[in-house]
């Protein structure tokens, strides 16, 4: 039976591993190689790290922190933050990444995206759609962790990104985020209903169900999760969980 992978979202930033409320208020919550040996021994599916920071400062992947990472790892993993050349991509590559995250390059330029895929295959280029509601209830795209605004319509960009060779999408509620509240299933179906490339699911999980619901009424091809792999109890306690092998049998069965 098939079963959608289940991917912990990593957030980096200055080689601390931190968590977000709606891509505000980070907390910091660990060593992102110590969170690479437990997610080994819990056998993840597969794992993405984000550096949160490197757009905005300008800088290209850290080669040294996507080597360790390599290293450690039993799993794929993918590697987004500072991508904005072929060059950094095939960097990432060598490094160790199994696949490259995208984010603001590849919405302020589709063309890059086309570029990556006829260079090294659509299965290794990921793009992640940061989405938000304006005030006027109406979905819009933000780039640069979230810090920048646009008038660009999510439906639309997921619809570009697809016929410009992306393998997968991230679709990433900023209202959600962190706030352990259900994905938002209403921004999943407007995207999912229209595309034919995977999207994976990110944003407000907190249970199985969120899991299920984002597939099954959501029409995800993958769940992703931060808080709920790294937070324990009412207080938010750090402690890194993830799904036992017969849990993830019985999720979606």
């Amino acid at each position: 039976m098939f079963r959608p992978r289940v991917i912990p979202i990593l957030l980096l930033k200055n080689l601390g591993l931190v968590k977000s409320i709606k891509f505000k208020d980070y907390r910091y919550i660990g060593d992102p190689i110590n969170a690479v040996k437990i997610f080994n021994d819990k056998k993840a599916d597969e794992l993405v790290f984000l550096d949160i920071l490197a757009s905005k400062e300008g800088r290209v992947p850290n080669h040294d922190l996507i080597q360790k990472i390599a290293d450690e790892s039993n799993m794929p993993f993918a590697y987004g933050g500072g991508i904005r050349s072929l060059e950094n991509i095939k960097d990432a590559l060598k490094y160790g990444a199994e696949k490259v995250v995208i984010n603001s390059a590849a919405i302020t330029n589709p063309a890059f995206v086309k570029q990556a895929a006829e260079e090294f295959g659509t299965s290794t280029i990921v793009v992640s759609v940061d989405v938000k509601k304006n005030f006027l209830g109406k979905y819009k795209v933000f780039t640069h962790a979230g810090r920048t605004k646009t008038d660009l319509d999510p439906l639309r960009v997921c619809l570009d990104l697809e016929n410009a060779g992306t393998g997968e999408i991230i679709l990433n509620s900023i209202d959600r985020d962190g706030t352990m509240e259900g994905y938002d299933l209403e921004l999943l179906n407007l995207v999912t209903q229209k595309t034919s490339i995977p999207i994976v699911a990110v944003g407000g999980a907190s249970s199985f169900d969120d899991f299920r619901n984002a597939v099954i009424s959501g029409g995800a091809s993958a769940v992703a999760a931060g808080s709920m792999f790294v937070y324990h109890g009412s207080r938010r306690a750090v402690l890194i969980s993830f799904p036992t092998p017969e849990e993830l049998r019985g999720m979606f069965s």
